[in-house]
């Protein structure tokens, strides 16, 4: 297995695995959509994508992160927004390698960190868990439509 940093060039391996995210949190599958927003991510330069692959380059998994700051601490931050695994790679050790390219690449940035937030009933949170993330017990989290 290989994660890399994608770039625009993987723009048709990660679309439907973009896809395939959205659709596990009960959103109506529109590839095109969804290609059109990741095109628009490498296009603006606002969020840092990476990708696993197996050995013959077919996509497994991609995790997003998009830059922030930290106000107290005065550094960036990221934020873990999207981690997926599809089915099929799940149990080979793909999330841990995508988390453990994020947080490389977190350091090299200098960042204070990266935060994450996930569903209460994600089974994911055991990956989390099982690779030092803590859940902070001294935060709320609100939300304003």
């Amino acid at each position: 297995m290989n994660t890399l940093r994608a770039s625009r060039e993987h723009l048709e391996r990660l679309t439907p695995l973009f896809n395939g995210y959205r659709v596990f949190y009960k959103q109506e599958s529109n590839a095109a959509a969804a290609k059109a927003f990741l095109q628009e991510r490498f296009e603006k330069k606002d969020s840092v994508i990476f990708l696993a692959e197996d050995g013959t380059g077919n996509a497994l998994g991609f995790a997003q992160l998009y830059p922030s700051f930290s106000s107290v601490t005065m550094k960036r931050v990221f934020i873990l927004n999207d981690l997926f695994v599809t089915p099929e790679a799940r149990g080979q050790q793909v999330g841990t390698a995508l988390l453990e390219q994020a947080k490389s690449f977190a350091k090299e940035q200098g960042a204070r960190g990266l935060v994450l937030e996930t569903g209460a009933d994600n089974p994911a949170q055991k990956l989390y868990e099982k690779n030092g993330w803590t859940q902070d017990p001294a935060l709320h989290y609100y939300w304003e439509v």
